[in-house]
């Protein structure tokens, strides 16, 4: 995969997805909810960082988009995850049933709605097996915090990294380029919040930095 990370403002996410059958109600979600925005698929896929031709794809079914990449969408079209892979969580509902989270996997990960849709931040469980997008990069505005359930977490912050056991947790800018990626063979388990900026140049640039180890 040749994407790079770039800091000089051209944010940009790696054209790469994963099995269709994954995600199947993104698609249709995704077309709306970028004519709700009043987006062109031109203007939306530049955003992305993604060539038209790849966004249409990702419209029609054609391919899939990773958990990263459904985030950075989210933010473009000032939505949540939750509502690009159509999931009925009652907007504002203060309580969130674990008979309702259902798993959905995204670029590797597996994850389960923690919170309700339609606030200022999303709250995800999710299970990052070993070895899954341990070479990418992320970079975007807003604050991400991160809380170790079950085995351990390597974490990069810029030039710093961390290893993370159950029972720590890290607050931190997301504008810092930040990499996670599990420790063992049997994964880690994580609860992730994230803030939502409802901006349509909000932006995700993400991808593998050579040369760099986590």
């Amino acid at each position: 995969m040749e994407a790079r990370l770039r800091l000089n403002g051209d944010m940009s996410l790696p054209e790469e997805s994963g099995p269709v059958e994954d995600l199947p109600v993104v698609a249709p979600q995704l077309r709306a909810l970028r004519r709700r925005a009043s987006l062109t698929l031109e203007a939306a896929a530049r955003s992305a960082g993604l060539s038209a031709a790849h966004l249409s794809r990702l419209e029609t079914g054609q391919r899939q988009p990773s958990l990263p990449m459904l985030l950075g969408l989210a933010r473009i079209y000032g939505t949540t995850v939750s509502e690009l892979l159509g999931e009925t969580v009652a907007d504002r509902d203060a309580i969130v049933r674990a008979a309702d989270m259902e798993p959905t996997a995204a670029g590797g990960w597996s994850y389960w709605q923690a919170g309700a849709s339609g606030r200022g931040m999303q709250a995800l469980r999710v299970h990052v097996p070993h070895g899954a997008q341990g070479d990418i990069v992320r970079v975007h505005p807003g604050e991400e915090w991160l809380y170790v359930l079950k085995g351990r977490l390597r974490l990069r912050l810029g030039d710093t990294a961390h290893l993370l056991a159950p029972g720590d947790s890290a607050h931190f800018d997301s504008l810092t380029p930040h990499r996670l990626a599990a420790d063992g063979r049997d994964g880690t388990d994580l609860l992730f919040v994230h803030t939502l900026l409802q901006s349509p140049t909000a932006g995700l640039c993400i991808g593998p930095t050579p040369g760099v180890t986590p």
